[in-house]
């Protein structure tokens, strides 16, 4: 991790907001691109809307959890972390909201019924992987040390 170049994306777009771009982009791309196969509108917007559900239920999980550490949910603003959070919904995943924000995207995919809308999830989980997660793991090992480290080793960054 030393020597490491920032680059002018990371931290930058809140999450939240790229979740809404990459979800009109999916609308985009399911308006202009032809169905690959039908399925019924109560079928893909019941399991699509229980994705969502999931999706939305993991990211205010995560959330509480912060709150409840009294430490920031801003990660565009990651030094200003105050604790290390290690229980509840983070003992399964180091970044339960992106996940919670990947199912989201998974959900509006399957909502769309626009195979290649499926794009957009993945888009999404590159880019936070990229441009999110990685600056935000220098920040948190630079402020938490071997705390850190030995969160890393026994929690994994997605799922």
């Amino acid at each position: 991790m030393k020597n490491e170049r920032r680059h002018p994306l990371d931290n930058r777009i809140p999450p939240p907001l790229l979740v809404l771009l990459v979800g009109l982009a999916m609308l985009a791309i399911a308006w202009f691109t032809p169905p690959a196969f039908q399925i019924a509108n109560n079928v893909r917007f019941i399991v699509g809307g229980i994705a969502i559900a999931l999706g939305a239920l993991i990211v205010v999980r995560g959330a509480r959890t912060f709150w409840r550490h009294q430490t920031t949910i801003n990660p565009v603003d990651i030094e200003q972390a105050s604790a290390l959070v290690t229980d509840g919904i983070f003992r399964y995943s180091r970044n339960p909201m992106y996940v919670g924000f990947t199912v989201v995207l998974i959900g509006w995919a399957l909502c769309l019924a626009a195979p290649w809308a499926l794009i957009g999830p993945l888009s999404f989980v590159l880019f936070i992987n990229r441009f999110q997660i990685i600056p935000e793991e220098r920040v948190m090992h630079a402020k938490f040390g071997q705390a850190y480290n030995d969160y890393r080793a026994k929690v994994r960054r997605w799922i």
